[in-house]
């Protein structure tokens, strides 16, 4: 093998991580520097780490994140994909500066469609993260037959694997926000409303 075909197939095999749209201060107060240091680029870096370190050498080997999550069983190679697109999807839904507090356009109407207005869908997704017991995400996700759902998934769990698209994702974690609101779930979610960016919402459908 040349060293071209090596540097090709490392190419391939590494995941990276992401690139914020914004400054690690720039969501603050909402959800602050030090938050983003350790949950950005700490624990996502982590995640990469470990996946970058699993995979080489299995049959998860040239896979993307996506098709690693749709398709591997639970393993530590799930695990830390699971995560790497969590939180890869999290952290670019955020904006500094969102163009509209909530959707426009298809998506609008989807939400009123499928949960009768916005504020209702917001309750149940305020609901649906606020409830789940111990870590994992709550999602709203669109459905093999092209419905909006809110889905439940423990630990690094993502819609994929039920066939589904994620659209919008709330980290329960508690490394999400305890640095900010210590043990109050319900205020950090209640705040995260402020900075979702729909527009990239909308693009994922």
């Amino acid at each position: 093998m040349n060293i071209l075909s090596t540097l090709i197939i490392h190419s391939i095999m590494t995941y990276n991580m992401p690139t914020l749209p914004y400054a690690n201060d720039a969501l603050e107060p909402v959800i602050s520097q030090e938050t983003i240091d350790y949950h950005y680029g700490k624990h996502l870096q982590t995640y990469i780490n470990n996946l970058n370190a699993l995979v080489p050498g299995t049959n998860d080997e040239g896979k993307s994140l996506e098709e690693i999550v749709a398709t591997t069983n639970d393993t530590p190679i799930f695990n830390n994909a699971g995560q790497v697109l969590n939180h890869t999807l999290y952290f670019l839904q955020f904006t500094p500066y969102p163009s509209a507090s909530k959707p426009q356009g298809a998506l609008a109407e989807m939400i009123r469609r499928d949960f009768g207005n916005f504020e209702n869908f917001k309750d149940e997704m305020t609901k649906a993260s606020s409830t789940l017991f111990g870590s994992g995400w709550a999602w709203l996700a669109l459905d093999k037959d092209g419905k909006l759902v809110i889905v439940k998934e423990a630990n690094g769990g993502n819609p994929l694997r039920q066939g589904m698209k994620p659209l919008l994702g709330f980290d329960v974690w508690e490394h999400a926000y305890y640095l900010d609101y210590q043990n109050r779930r319900t205020d950090h979610l209640a705040r995260l409303w402020d900075i979702i960016d729909w527009e990239v919402v909308q693009k994922r459908m």
